[in-house]
């Protein structure tokens, strides 16, 4: 009997090999010509993707085929860092409708079919406006950037039976896919929320009245020696999505760097645009918190097949050792057939928009 999803993971170093591997997986798992598939290589196999989609394509024959270079990969509960690797994910969700975004589509407009109830999309982080295109639309985006190059031209996209190097490609999923998302920013807030009373641009010059470092010495001095360890590696600011709410919670605030400060103005830099009456609050990130998020998110979830987005910055660059996320992700789903990549981007909504983020872990559900 076929499942509605399937995922596989082949460490072969031969493209030829892997990717017959995890095409055999797959199929034996959910049968010729589901709806949806997805393919990530590593850069080891970068050279032969299109050879590689060709055979997914003439082997698994789904209706629909996305995929893209990464420089790790996740397949079930394991991530590949690094190494060559190529693993597979398909299901039957139902009908969806492929996207191809080229970097020289004017104004990016992007039509949503009237049934949509989500995007996944790939993109190319040197060649297509992302946080542009994706803030315009009224459905949830999830999905990541490639990250297997570090110039433009570099990465592969693949769309069908083609392969392209800018630009972005996606799907957007129908009703009965049933699709949901979970944004894990890794952050745990610390100190008071408090309201932006003199902003420019992304510059916070006050906090509740006060010159906004004097509000983040003040907090600094409060915290205790654990706190002051992150604030000192890496401090953040959460903006407040939704201001209607009464009671901040996790998954309220959209996560970002600050970048500095100035003694002379009092300001402090973030990576963001803050306006006058935003409510924000100092957050701070370590492997622990980034845990202990994903896993409270993933609480009470359930799904039949899921596709993990996470920032090439956690991993065992965050964690110390493998497969932290995937692993998350698979227990708390009671091993849900798996597969995504490293990006250098994440994208999800919070609050009920559209943002791409970084040190991120977004998914996409499918029950």
């Amino acid at each position: 009997m076929t499942s509605r999803f399937g995922a596989a993971l082949s460490e072969h170093p031969v493209t030829a090999m892997a990717v017959g591997e995890v095409i055999g997986e797959v199929l034996e798992r959910v049968g010729e010509a589901p709806d949806l598939a997805l393919l990530f290589v590593t850069p080891p196999h970068a050279g032969a993707i299109d050879d590689a989609a060709a055979a997914v394509r003439a082997t698994l024959r789904p209706t629909t085929l996305l995929g893209c270079t990464a420089e790790s990969v996740v397949g079930n509960a394991r991530e590949v860092e690094g190494e060559p690797a190529v693993t597979l994910w398909a299901g039957h969700t139902g009908p969806v409708t492929p996207v191809r975004l080229d970097t020289d589509a004017g104004d990016h407009a992007v039509t949503v079919p009237d049934d949509a109830s989500g995007l996944v999309l790939l993109a190319d982080p040197f060649t297509f406006p992302t946080e542009e295109v994706i803030a315009a639309l009224d459905v949830p985006v999830t999905g990541g950037m490639a990250s297997a190059a570090r110039g433009p031209g570099g990465n592969r996209l693949v769309l069908d039976g083609a392969v392209h190097t800018t630009g972005a490609v996606g799907a957007f999923v129908g009703p009965t896919a049933r699709f949901g998302t979970i944004v894990s920013q890794g952050c745990r807030p610390i100190g008071e929320p408090f309201a932006v009373t003199k902003a420019e641009r992304n510059l916070i010059y006050e906090l509740g009245g006060k010159p906004a470092l004097e509000r983040l010495t003040e907090l600094f001095q409060a915290c205790g020696a654990d706190d002051r360890r992150l604030m000192n590696s890496g401090l953040h600011v959460g903006r407040v999505i939704n201001e209607h709410k009464l009671d901040f919670q996790r998954g309220d605030f959209l996560v970002r760097n600050v970048l500095g400060g100035d003694k002379s103005t009092g300001a402090i830099a973030v990576g963001d645009l803050v306006d006058i009456g935003a409510t924000v609050q100092f957050h701070v990130r370590d492997a622990e918190t980034a845990d202990e998020d994903l896993r409270s998110l993933l609480a009470g979830e359930c799904a039949t097949g899921a596709l993990l987005f996470t920032c090439n910055g956690r991993g065992t660059r965050l964690f110390g050792s493998p497969d932290h996320d995937a692993e998350v992700v698979s227990e708390a789903l009671d091993g849900v057939p798996l597969a995504g990549f490293f990006a250098a981007g994440e994208l999800g909504p919070v609050g009920g928009r559209n943002f791409l983020h970084g040190f991120t872990a977004s998914l996409a559900l499918f029950e």
